[in-house]
Order: structure tokens, then C-alpha cells, then sequence
């Protein structure tokens, strides 16, 4: 193949003016088809605007969908649906993201999240710091069934772990919250033994492999990044006060 390709070449270089100019031309080729891949996927990352608020029940999220939309507090009750909504970045108008809460009851949550995970450019988790030390093996997997998913690995959405409910004493650190998922997590990666199956329903034929094998997980293994904030959607001072979300409303501004 190589023998027979060899004298086009070399008539190409004469042409050409010789062989340094044929090296410009493979060179310049070579940049207008990663300028094209770079486009193409850029292009697949624009059109994914969502920003999924994922969590437990009563873990605070569609107060703090609230709060981030409003700034105001309001009461809630457990979500049976979706709720969505346009959210500006500071003073930009034209930034924007869709912020949308999901439900968190067992029943519903992988059905929602089957729904609009090909469109999330980013995923909120929220964790109630209060109620963790309790809920931490529901947590991790829920957690762990997102991470999993084919179709999270494969978009990658930036991944932030909202620990809520700092305002209240009892309140777990996101320190700690990150040592005691990752052991969870590691601990689901090792029991899981039946072939699971992807949010799409279809099998995978094995167990996706969470982090790096032989080794422990830790969340700097996953494909996305993976950040840990702690944040307050009731406040300090209740009802009155104002939220504690700063971190979070960086982090969104970070990721848009």
C-alpha cells in the first residue's frame, strides 16, 4: 500500500514545490479537523442548558430551587413532578441556565431523571447535612445509580454536592459528608454483584466501573468534576433571613 501511494506523493511534492510545503498541508489539515471535533463537541455541550436538582426527599431542594429564583423563602411540600424555570447568572441577562427540580421519592426519581438526564449540562445533588449520618447509605445510592448511567458517563455534567442545612447545629460538614460517600460509594462498587441496569433500562452486561480499578474510590476518579459545597436554602434566621447560597450561585456561574 505504502510502495503504491509513493510516487502520488512524490508528484504531489513537486507539485507542491517540495516536500516542506506537503508538510504545511497535512499540518493545516490536521488542525481543521480538531478545530472541526473541538466545534462538534462544544456544539453538543451548548445545547444542553439544564441544571438537575437531584436529592432525597426533604432534602431541601425545591426550597432552594425557590430561593435561588426568588430569593424569598416559601413552604414546601414533597414533589410528585418537575418543576422548571429560566435562571440568570448576576447581572448578565443573556446567561442563562434551566434550573429544574426533580422529585426525590424512590418511586419517581429514576423515572424524572431518565426523563432529563441527555439534557443536563450540570447536576446539583443535594444532601440534607442534617439527616446524612442517617440517610448516608440511601444517599450513596441514589448517588451511586446517577454516576453509573451511561448516559452521565458519557456527557460528563459537572457534578456539585449541595450540603444543605448548615444553619442547623447538627449539621454534618461537607468534609465529612465527602469520606463517608466515597467509603459508600466504594463499598456498592465491591457488593454490587447481578449486571446492572442503565436509567434507559438496558443492560450494560456488567458493572460500570465507578473510579479506578484496585483502588479505593475517591470522586477525583469520575469522568466530571465533582465539587462540594455547603449551603443553607432555609438561613441562619429562618424564614425572615436571606439564604446562605452563595457558593452554590458561584458555582453555577462557573459551569453555565
Amino acid at each position: 500500500m505504502a510502495g503504491g501511494l509513493e510516487p502520488h506523493l512524490a508528484a504531489l511534492r513537486r507539485e507542491l514545490g517540495g516536500p516542506a510545503v506537503l508538510s504545511v498541508l497535512v499540518a493545516l489539515i490536521a488542525v481543521a479537523i480538531t478545530f472541526l471535533i473541538w466545534r462538534f463537541v462544544q456544539g453538543r455541550k451548548s445545547s444542553r442548558k439544564a441544571v438537575l436538582l437531584l436529592g432525597l426527599c426533604d432534602a431541601g431542594k425545591t426550597l432552594l430551587f425557590a430561593r435561588l429564583l426568588s430569593g424569598r423563602y416559601r413552604d414546601t411540600q414533597t414533589s410528585i413532578t418537575d418543576s422548571s424555570a429560566v435562571y440568570r447568572l448576576s447581572q448578565d441577562k443573556s446567561a442563562n441556565v434551566t434550573l429544574i427540580d426533580l422529585p426525590g421519592h424512590e418511586s419517581l426519581r429514576l423515572q424524572f431523571l431518565e426523563r432529563f438526564k441527555a439534557a443536563a449540562r450540570a447536576i446539583v445533588f443535594v444532601v440534607d447535612s442534617v439527616a446524612f449520618q442517617r440517610e448516608v447509605k440511601d444517599v450513596a445510592e441514589f448517588l451511586y445509580q446517577v454516576l453509573v448511567d451511561s448516559t452521565v458517563l458519557r456527557n460528563a455534567p459537572a457534578l456539585l454536592i449541595a450540603c444543605n442545612k448548615q444553619d442547623v447545629t447538627m449539621a454534618k460538614s461537607a468534609k465529612l459528608i465527602q469520606q463517608q460517600l466515597e467509603k459508600e460509594l466504594n463499598t456498592l462498587r465491591v457488593t454490587r454483584s447481578a449486571a446492572p441496569t442503565s436509567l434507559d433500562g438496558s443492560a450494560t452486561g456488567g458493572p460500570a466501573q465507578l473510579g479506578k480499578k484496585g483502588k479505593d474510590f475517591d470522586f477525583s476518579q469520575l469522568p466530571m468534576k465533582v465539587e462540594f459545597v455547603e449551603c443553607s436554602a432555609r438561613g441562619s434566621k429562618g424564614e425572615e433571613g436571606e439564604a446562605d447560597l452563595e457558593a452554590l450561585e458561584k458555582w453555577l456561574v462557573k459551569v453555565a
